[in-house]
């Protein structure tokens, strides 16, 4: 691109929807599919031309820097990254302001939650002034949405409709042409205090901008993925398994036990005795003895031994011995019957 593409991700917030995986865990670094949840945002951009010129900015939490930083820095360290904090939680389009110094030139938004599949190689070519990308949705009133005219032009976005007359649904990724375009709009959302329950949201600084005549078009989200509760982590497992997260179906052969592919076991796992899969993600360094585990994630370090799980969500260094059942534990947590 002719000017360098910044990559804003706003990840502050509680993870309250995901606890207690959360409670010592920030969400973006969640196991899922045999990585992390941010490992896998940040493959989303591996279409855009010139990686090495492009600028991602964390908007996190307080307290969150330290372990995100960290992690970067030991898995992604050819990646250039800026840390904002945003102190007070007052919604989305706050969380962007915190950023508001990196928002020069081209400027992606994405939610550290959303993970889609679509190709970002043509940006540098776009004449629109901002992109929102979309997917029809049975029922849109859980949602926002994008009203288009004929010529394809988004005229508005509409948080939860009150009917089903479009299901266009935005789903949390936005390109501006012009960063300072959507700042400036940010405050003025901020002036007029354009929000709800005390949050600004990002739809209505958008609107804003299509107030002041800004062009803005819809892009087609071919995959649209969820990381924001417990159940949507375990559907997008299931996604990610079955779309070539699986490393078992041509790999090594587990003599002792049994494996229902799609199956996700890394190499530094040691799986013994037990059954294994379908829709199951094992994390490094993992034991699992005399056991059978379907449609689950265990995080790096969890042992289990005995045991019989099902749709649970088990954290990091966790020690599981002789239970049966759906669990989901924060990491570092025993439990025996």
């Amino acid at each position: 691109m002719s000017e360098n593409l910044s990559i804003l991700i706003p990840m502050a917030g509680l993870g309250s929807r995901l606890r207690p995986l959360t409670w010592s865990r920030p969400k973006p670094l969640l196991s899922l599919a045999g990585a992390t949840v941010l490992d896998h945002l940040l493959a989303m951009f591996k279409t855009i031309p010139d990686q090495e010129a492009l600028k991602y900015v964390f908007i996190m939490s307080p307290g969150q820097e330290p372990v995100i930083k960290a992690y970067m820095q030991k898995h992604h360290p050819e990646k250039t990254v800026h840390y904002v904090e945003q102190r007070t939680m007052r919604g989305q389009s706050d969380a962007l302001w915190q950023a508001r110094e990196h928002m020069d030139g081209p400027t992606l938004a994405i939610f550290s939650d959303t993970l889609i599949d679509s190709d970002f190689s043509n940006l540098q070519n776009e004449s629109a002034d901002a992109i929102a990308w979309v997917k029809p949705v049975p029922d849109p009133r859980r949602f926002g949405v994008a009203e288009v005219d004929p010529s394809g032009c988004v005229t508005q976005l509409t948080e939860k409709p009150n009917d089903m007359h479009n299901n266009l649904a935005v789903v949390g990724c936005y390109y501006f042409k012009e960063g300072k375009d959507l700042s400036k709009a940010i405050k003025e959302q901020v002036s007029r205090n354009i929000s709800l329950k005390g949050e600004y949201f990002l739809v209505d600084a958008i609107n804003i901008l299509l107030e002041d005549g800004a062009k803005m078009r819809i892009e087609q989200a071919s995959t649209w993925l969820d990381a924001g509760t417990s159940e949507a982590l375990l559907d997008t497992n299931r996604y990610l398994l079955e779309h070539g997260r699986d490393n078992m179906k041509y790999g090594r052969i587990l003599e002792d036990s049994i494996i229902r592919p799609p199956v996700f076991i890394h190499p530094e796992a040691r799986v013994s005795g037990s059954i294994i899969g379908p829709f199951t993600s094992i994390g490094a360094n993992c034991v699992v003895q005399n056991s059978s585990i379907s449609d689950s994630i265990l995080s790096p370090g969890a042992h289990v031994s005995n045991s019989h799980l099902d749709a649970s969500l088990i954290g990091y260094d966790c020690v599981i011995n002789s239970l049966s059942g759906k669990f989901n534990l924060g990491d570092n947590s025993w439990a025996s019957s």
